[in-house]
């Protein structure tokens, strides 16, 4: 029952969602914390695992859900169950490609979706960034905590890099040294 339930899970997840591994994660949040699967705080360390490993984040994070939840099977489960919509909805496209391109009414959706996805992956990055921040809840004592800022120094620094459009692979591994040589600082 419950590689079924993986599988139909993440399958809704893939089906309503356009705009990526990044708009897809409030619909991930919502689904793997409503079924317990596992918390706020764990999904969150895995978001930060996803980013530095190879493949596309959705289909990271799908499996590694899977195979918490589910063992093997479960992982293939929700990956399946992610990436069959896309899959499903390119072949159609690619198909009827000439039909979609210049019909009226697939132009207004899209133009319609664009702002909906940046909506959907700011609102991302602010419970992401809320859980990291002040997964506490908020309080004076979050000010006292040196983690605050040197997690609020990485992430500006990563901005910044970011904008100056060094290489992601860069960022991610400067972050990375960062974060293990604050471990050691303050473990």
């Amino acid at each position: 029952m419950i590689l079924l339930e993986l599988f139909w899970t993440f399958f809704k997840i893939g089906a309503f969602t356009f705009g990526g591994g990044y708009a897809m994660l409030p619909l991930i949040q919502a689904e793997v914390v409503a079924h317990q699967w596992m918390s706020d705080a764990e999904l969150v360390n895995f978001v930060a695992v996803s980013e530095s490993t190879p493949g596309p984040f959705a289909v990271n994070i799908a499996t590694y859900v899977g195979s918490e939840v589910g063992g093997v099977l479960g992982s293939v489960c929700a990956t399946l169950g992610v990436v069959l919509p896309s899959f499903l909805i390119i072949l159609l496209v690619a198909t009827c490609f000439e039909k979609f391109r210049r019909n009226r009414i697939v132009k207004g959706c899209m133009s319609g979706l664009k702002p909906a996805v940046i909506g959907m992956i700011g609102a991302a990055l602010l419970s992401v960034a809320g859980t990291v921040f002040v997964s506490q809840g908020f309080s004076t004592a979050l000010f006292s905590d040196p983690l605050t800022y040197v997690s609020l120094g990485i992430f500006l620094l990563a901005a910044v890099l970011a904008f100056k459009k060094k290489h992601p692979i860069f960022i991610i591994c400067l972050a990375a040294i960062l974060g293990v040589a604050t471990g050691y600082l303050f473990a």
